[in-house]
């Protein structure tokens, strides 16, 4: 204890230096990714990975300029980072940990902007409060990659806004564009960036300048392809998300959003409670911190309160004129300026010392729940059966296994079981292809008869078996039955029995 009590009267002094703050953070955000990491895997890894991560890996094995479900972009990214390490609990869970890290280092520099130091301490802590930056961000999926796409594309508008420099409207282009391409969501974002533009007194410079239309010609040029793909494809994403979500009641839909908004709050709740305690914020206070009262002399504060409320309110009007209900969890990326929208205000009466005891907390309460996550680990494990997923590394060899008693050549394409093919495609060496078609797009009959194919059951599972040998279509195949005694992360798991089939190919 004395020797952490040390290491945090090291790094408070060396946070609060403006020499050194930068430095300090890069390395703490480091150390806070690495802790996260090491709780997911003690915590998370026994499980398996999620569907969410088993599904984007699968998208990444066939890589296109889009998906059935999604943009490509998390496709692109998992694609990239597993061919440099290899797929592992650790390796997947650090990936994830990077999306909240990396937007936690454009927050810091976002705030340099608009706060002293001490204030941007205290922001940077209270934002690793937030369940999005931890607890969900362990979740890779296409809503953590918005994370630091939506902070990268609202520094760089911000900086394009106030400055008019060509440079930041082009990284202001590239990083909208890549949110789109992340997921549609990002619309909100762009409409509530130019809402933001439209609504400052400063618009008639901004759109007189170079900026804005640099920043639409880029991202309109990054974007494109995805739009040639989507018109090749009929615009497959589109039918996909109308048919999940189907318009629902004007009803139904208000009370969603309603939802949405009041859980987004929740989200957020504890930083701004701590804020508002410590500050001893009064009405007039959080005024001042919801809308800059002085509209001739906080410009630069007024539109990062239009940059934070157009993004984050938008879908609900999008959502009452669609139909479509939205939920929290979709705010995850819209956070961004909010410690700039609470601390920023001259009202609010912040010590250095409450910048201290902020910080220390949010460095302990991590190291806390790393000590405790064999015990959370042990509390949360599933009781019954063992998922496919977290014998997926196991089966995953077996798999590969009977498939060369049998071809010489690589497993290509897995098939069967969407709960079993997801998980076992994620681990399995040879990295073949999930044949999953309601949510990858399938090969051509001819590429598959070549490279056949072995289709997984859970074992008396008939009404898979039933569609296996639909799929097989009468080509010859072998049936073993196989058993998968361990769970990795597990001992003592109970057995679970799988029926492999093996469709090996055909001239």
């Amino acid at each position: 204890m004395l020797r952490l009590a040390h290491i945090l009267k090291n790094f408070r002094a060396s946070v609060t230096d403006p020499d050194n703050a930068n430095v300090t953070v890069f390395f703490a955000l480091i150390a806070y990714a690495a802790v996260w990491t090491a709780y997911g895997v003690i915590t998370k890894g026994p499980a398996g990975f999620h569907p969410d991560m088993t599904e984007i890996i699968a998208w990444s094995r066939d890589l296109d300029f889009g998906t059935i479900k999604h943009p490509p972009l998390a496709a692109w990214l998992v694609r990239g980072w597993f061919d440099i390490v290899p797929v592992a609990n650790w390796s997947y869970y650090l990936l994830a940990m990077l999306m909240p890290a990396i937007t936690l280092w454009v927050i810091w520099l976002i705030s340099a902007e608009y706060l002293p130091l001490d204030k941007r301490v205290a922001g940077l802590a209270i934002m690793t409060l937030i369940p999005f930056f931890s607890f969900h961000a362990l979740k890779f999926n296409v809503n953590t990659v918005l994370m630091p796409l939506w902070a990268l594309t609202t520094m760089f508008f911000l900086r394009s806004y106030t400055t008019r420099s060509p440079r930041a409207a082009a990284f202001a282009g590239i990083f909208a564009a890549a949110a789109m391409l992340g997921k549609y969501w990002s619309i909100f974002l762009i409409a509530g960036l130019v809402v933001a533009a439209l609504a400052d007194r400063r618009r008639s410079a901004y759109f007189r300048s170079a900026a804005p239309w640099v920043t639409v010609m880029v991202g309109a040029a990054l974007i494109a392809p995805h739009i040639i793909w989507l018109v090749e494809h009929d615009f497959i994403t589109f039918k996909y998300a109308a048919a999940v979500h189907e318009a629902k009641s004007f009803g139904a839909t208000l009370v969603a959003s309603a939802g949405y908004l009041a859980g987004s709050f929740g989200y957020v709740a504890l930083p701004a409670i701590i804020v508002f305690v410590a500050a001893r914020v009064n009405t007039a206070t959080l005024r001042e911190i919801v809308w800059p009262q002085d509209m001739h002399n906080d410009d630069d504060r007024r539109l990062v309160a239009l940059a934070f409320w157009a993004p984050l309110l938008l879908p609900i009007a999008g959502a009452l004129l669609s139909g479509m209900e939205i939920t929290s969890l979709w705010s995850m990326s819209a956070w961004t300026l909010l410690p700039i929208l609470l601390l920023s205000p001259k009202e609010v009466m912040w010590r250095p010392v409450d910048s201290e005891r902020v910080a220390i907390f949010a460095t302990v309460l991590p190291l806390i729940l790393l000590a405790a996550s064999p015990f959370i680990a042990a509390q949360s494990s599933p009781k019954g059966p063992p998922s496919a997923a977290a014998q997926a590394p196991l089966l995953a060899r077996e798999v590969e296994r009977l498939w060369h008693q049998i071809v010489p050549y690589p497993l290509r394409f897995i098939g069967g079981d969407g709960d079993i093919v997801l998980p076992v495609t994620a681990y399995a060496p040879e990295r073949p292809r999930a044949l999953v078609p309601d949510f990858i797009l399938p090969p051509d009959p001819v590429t598959l008869r070549r490279a056949g194919m072995v289709l997984i059951c859970f074992a008396g599972d008939e009404a898979c078996l039933s569609r296996a040998k639909a799929e097989m279509a009468g080509a010859p195949f072998q049936t073993n039955q196989t058993t998968i005694v361990q769970t990795p992360g597990q001992p003592g798991a109970e057995p679970r029995r799988y029926t492999v089939m093996v469709v090996p190919p055909r001239s």
